[in-house]
């Protein structure tokens, strides 16, 4: 990993104290600028930032930059990067007051989410952003991206951090990170947080919204979690999915737990075979969480006969947690090494904000 340093601050601001802001590149658009011979894309030396973005000089921090040496692009994000990006936070927590961490859009939600579970206590915010368009091309959407991240990690309340926890900016609005969803790949409001409000909006002012944020136990020191188990699958249910498939699916070697995301607010169907394999595979002490396939909207089990019996068999609620979330919460819980009895208790408990 590359670290280099890109100080702000004029002989005038450094007369009193101002936040130090930490940005993190792991790879994606926004570190792109194209090639002006080839007009392919090539990755972005971080050390001229300014250079690339003067406004940056206007804002009333320190920025240092702290680079991946090999960019990752977000359609092979997995967790062992999140490990990477988790510790580069925590080997520096001390010294900054805020972190922007950019990303590629693809996966964006997914990483943001993990992260919101691995940093228990966290006090700072970590601040995901990215772009549909690289930071050199005209009508990039980079800039304003990267520029109000950093401002919105350097909002501060009496010399304290007024976000604590992981959010995702884009297009002019704050989300918590684990409620976000990508919905679109060609727009520049590419995310939504359909089952939570927006954290901030930014227009001629930026206005937070109090009352949504996050509030942690500042006396608890941070804990960074590394330990995430992938032995974990994800089902949709479509209408005609086969006992066969299923059946093959469920009987993955070392397989540990399962998302399947049904119909509405937590329906399927009502075949004997399919209660059946659910059962059987319960029964081995895999975990099956139970998620809606919609956007919006959460599982309610037991509120029709279609799920009744998924509720009667012991299957997990992931009441209205995004695929994203509860993709990563499986994970993280896995490696917690929780005992079955208290698994689902834990599993339907919100940690992060990610449920309601």
């Amino acid at each position: 990993m590359v670290f280099s340093n890109n100080s702000t601050a004029n002989t005038k601001q450094l007369m009193k104290i101002i936040p130090n802001i930490l940005l993190i590149y792991t790879g994606g658009t926004i570190g792109m600028i194209k090639d002006p011979e080839t007009g392919t894309l090539r990755a972005f030396d971080f050390d001229n930032l300014l250079v690339r973005i003067p406004e940056l000089k206007l804002l009333d921090c320190n920025i240092e930059t702290f680079s991946f040496e090999n960019p990752i692009d977000s359609s092979n994000m997995e967790p062992k990067y999140w490990v990477d990006i988790a510790e580069a936070i925590e080997d520096n927590y001390n010294a900054f007051d805020g972190f922007v961490v950019l990303h590629g859009s693809d996966t964006m939600s997914y990483t943001g989410s993990a992260l919101s579970f691995m940093l228990e206590h966290l006090a700072k915010p970590v601040i995901f952003t990215g772009s549909q368009l690289p930071i050199g091309d005209l009508r990039t959407d980079a800039k304003e991206n990267l520029i109000t991240s950093i401002q919105v990690a350097s909002l501060q309340h009496y010399g304290k951090p007024i976000i604590k926890e992981v959010c995702l900016y884009f297009e002019y609005k704050l989300y918590r990170a684990n409620r976000t969803t990508k919905i679109n790949a060609e727009h520049f409001e590419a995310f939504a947080s359909l089952n939570y409000p927006d954290l901030a909006e930014s227009g001629v002012h930026l206005k937070v919204n109090n009352d949504a944020l996050f509030k942690p136990n500042a006396r608890k020191k941070l804990l960074v979690h590394k330990k995430l188990d992938k032995n974990i699958a994800l089902i949709k249910l479509f209408p005609g999915i086969s006992e066969q498939l299923l059946s093959c699916i469920f009987s993955t070697p070392n397989l540990k737990g399962v998302i399947i995301e049904t119909y509405g607010a937590g329906n399927c169907t009502t075949e004997d075979w399919f209660i059946s394999i659910l059962k059987e595979t319960i029964k081995k002490g895999i975990h099956i969480i139970n998620i809606t396939q919609c956007s919006g909207g959460s599982v309610t089990m037991g509120q029709y006969e279609t799920s009744e019996k998924l509720k009667k068999i012991g299957i997990v609620s992931g009441k209205d947690i995004t695929t994203e979330a509860a993709v990563s919460k499986l994970m993280y819980l896995l490696g917690q090494n929780i005992t079955p009895n208290l698994f689902k208790t834990i599993y339907e408990t919100a940690l992060r904000g990610e449920m309601t």
